[in-house]
């Protein structure tokens, strides 16, 4: 199966640099989203620490 696999992959032009722009994509959006983090208001983070603890009566059953 693998071998199959295998060749038809080999058999495509330019393949060779998906894996390279798949590891881009995925390092800038893990990079970008530190950055939000990382610049993220103290207030910002302790008013959405507590979403999950708030009573509302919005809330639907």
């Amino acid at each position: 199966m693998l071998k199959f696999i295998k060749h038809h992959m080999e058999s495509i032009i330019g393949i060779e640099i998906f894996p390279l722009i798949s590891f881009i994509i995925f390092f800038l959006f893990f990079a970008g989203l530190f950055i939000w983090v990382a610049y993220m208001k103290k207030d910002e983070i302790n008013e959405l620490s507590q979403i999950p603890l708030n009573d509302s009566k919005n809330q639907e059953a």
